[in-house]
């Protein structure tokens, strides 16, 4: 892509026409700066946003966010909003781990009360909880509770199986269950892929941290949200695990033939894509949410043992303190309105940041808007943010979801020792817990972009504003 082709529409807004090339059906928009602009030059992501544009039905912009990189088909930090039921829906847009999120869970425990038991608690969760790929887990789901699960969600854990609390539904998004699942939508190989992942980590850039109240940004915000200063508090990063994976690959094999069927053509393969009309796109939509059903229970069980894994260290009844601050996806199609009328919103490695006119938020939040998240990478900070209205008027509700990727995996692992990097942050004082130095390596800090800097844009653009700084003490990678 040739930098020079972009213009520049607000501060750190810039633009590729529609007329770049004469099969984009909308233009591009970029939230970023001139030295972001630089780093996302170096690979092909800006080309797969021109490729977004292309799509049947596609509406207003193919928007990037400030953490795009490479991905399958879509940028990762890409967003899609098509028009409902005609437009299309792309497996590539969503990824193929459906809703891989992020889940906050505070404590209420201050760090200074605990600071000598981090170590074990790090070592407890990584006893608890299975990581890495391919790994099982100990619960094993029959056909029941694996239907249970596929199509309630994150409520039947709660309900069914018991791990969880009543409360902890209200503060997940879509309150932990989409309700056009189907699960007979389903391959029977994705079915036996599901059986034994819930309550796993996973592998790649999954993690769970142990992590420290750093720094407020908004007092009011902030204690909306139950934030207070040096606490200690817990961030879940995973997904749908193989279960997702498999739903995603189903259909991409699918989809090539239904976009012949429905005469669609496309610069990328990857793109492949459906009708939501159709059966073919009504199908994977419908299978689509299965997997964000499974993935918002594989966090409320996760969210269980680490609850269950402070009252081993610390005493019974220490996780009678651990609430939920909130859980988001980012990596989903969800249907929304925008000019009264209706869009599916494609998000991968983008969050939705709400503001608080959005009916959807929890009722505690509305008059600050829907938590978003901005994890860093195991040695930075991450951040909590506030979703603001202006959100829908300049990024389909949208938030980016990371500091993103500027160094492949192979690369990072060039460039960085895995157990030199394990000294490095134990060093550091942060309890380390990862079975493999090569993953370690892979996910290394120098491997992501500044996410202070990623932060920095997302403020200024104005859709969510600094609530708090978290600093890493503990990590447990798959």
């Amino acid at each position: 892509m040739d930098l020079s082709r972009l213009k520049q529409i607000d501060d750190v807004i810039f633009e590729i026409p529609d007329d770049y090339r004469s099969d984009m059906r909308v233009p591009v928009r970029v939230f970023a700066d001139r030295q972001t602009l630089e780093e996302i030059g170096d690979d092909q992501s800006l080309d797969q946003l021109v490729n977004v544009s292309t799509l049947p039905g596609i509406a207003f912009y193919a928007l990037g966010m400030p953490d795009i990189h490479q991905g399958y088909g879509f940028p990762v930090g890409g967003v899609a909003a098509t028009e409902v039921p005609d437009g299309v829906i792309s497996p590539g847009g969503i990824g193929f781990d459906i809703n891989c999120g992020v889940r906050l869970l505070r404590t209420g425990i201050a760090h200074g009360d605990i600071v000598d038991d981090v170590e074990a608690l790090v070592h407890e969760m990584s006893r608890a909880i299975p990581s890495g790929y391919g790994r099982g887990s100990r619960l094993l789901l029959n056909d029941e509770r694996l239907e249970g699960v596929l199509s309630r969600g994150a409520p039947y854990v709660v309900d069914e199986i018991g791990y969880g609390e009543k409360r902890d539904v209200e503060f997940l998004e879509s309150r932990g269950c989409l309700e056009k699942a189907s699960v007979e939508k389903v391959s029977q190989r994705a079915r036996e892929r599901g059986r034994d992942q819930l309550g796993t980590l996973g592998g790649g850039n999954h993690f769970l941290e142990v992590q420290v109240v750093d720094e407020i940004f908004d007092e009011w915000t902030a204690k909306t949200y139950g934030l207070h200063p040096g606490e200690v508090t817990v961030l879940i990063h995973t997904g749908s695990r193989g279960f997702g994976h498999q739903v995603c690959t189903d259909y991409l094999k699918k989809f090539g033939r239904a976009m012949k069927e429905q005469g669609i053509e496309l610069p990328d393969r990857q793109l492949a894509c459906a009708s939501l009309s159709s059966e073919a796109g009504e199908s994977y939509f419908r299978a689509m949410c299965c997997a964000a059903n499974y993935a918002f229970s594989n966090r409320q069980v996760l969210t269980h043992r680490v609850r269950r894994a402070f009252d081993s260290v610390l005493g019974d009844g220490y996780s009678n303190r651990i609430d939920i601050v909130y859980d988001v996806a980012h990596n989903i199609a969800k249907i929304e309105q925008f000019n009264g009328a209706e869009y599916c919103v494609h998000r991968k490695g983008a969050t939705r940041a709400f503001g608080p006119s959005m009916r959807e938020i929890p009722d505690a939040y509305a008059e600050v808007g829907q938590p978003v998240f901005i994890p860093g990478s195991m040695a930075t900070s991450s951040f909590v943010l506030a979703g603001t209205d202006k959100a829908k008027e300049v990024s389909l509700n949208s938030c980016c979801h990371g500091a993103g990727r500027r160094m492949s995996r192979t690369a990072a692992k060039k460039r960085v020792a895995g157990h030199e990097l394990r000294k490095e942050l134990e060093g550091r004082g942060i309890a380390v817990r990862c079975p493999s130095n090569a993953e370690l390596a892979e996910e290394a800090p120098l491997a992501y972009k500044d996410v202070d800097h990623v932060v920095d844009i997302v403020t200024r653009l104005g859709v969510a504003k600094k609530v708090a700084r978290l600093r890493p003490v503990g990590v447990l990678k798959g």
